[in-house]
């Protein structure tokens, strides 16, 4: 089975979860790369978790909303849940204005929003012994 085609988008791994983003440039070919890719990366590293962040993305149009329901859909199937985070006031109105819905897309504020929803939480203080100031003993 070949690899699939890399969408030039970074996918991260952090234990269980995926972190990706979407960025303006998003067009029929990068969106089925994209896909290919986050796909073949919840099936081979047993993701439970993708977040996509899309707070760089200025404008969503009807095919960046259905290409990020399908790859809800597609991630549901594969035993992940997806969240969708950072989207920006003007693009919930375009959404709104142009009756296009996110159907079965979770959404979230921001990324540290999202990433406490698929259960990752931030530490307020390191460990003892984990990280220490220059010059302390």
């Amino acid at each position: 089975m070949n690899a699939p085609a890399s969408a030039g988008v970074p996918i991260l791994r952090l234990g269980d979860v995926l972190v990706t983003g979407l960025l303006n440039e998003l067009d029929d070919k990068t969106a089925v790369a994209f896909t290919e890719e986050l796909t073949a990366r919840i099936t081979g590293d047993r993701a439970r978790g993708v977040l996509i962040d899309i707070s760089r993305l200025e404008i969503v149009d009807s095919f960046v909303a259905r290409t990020l329901m399908e790859l809800t859909t597609m991630a549901r199937l594969l035993g992940a849940r997806v969240i969708v985070a950072g989207m920006r006031p003007p693009v919930a109105i375009t959404l709104v204005e142009l009756g296009l819905q996110l159907t079965g897309v979770e959404t979230a504020l921001n990324a540290e929003h999202g990433m406490a929803a698929l259960g990752w939480h931030q530490r307020l203080q390191p460990s003892e012994g984990v990280l220490r100031e220059f010059g302390t003993e």
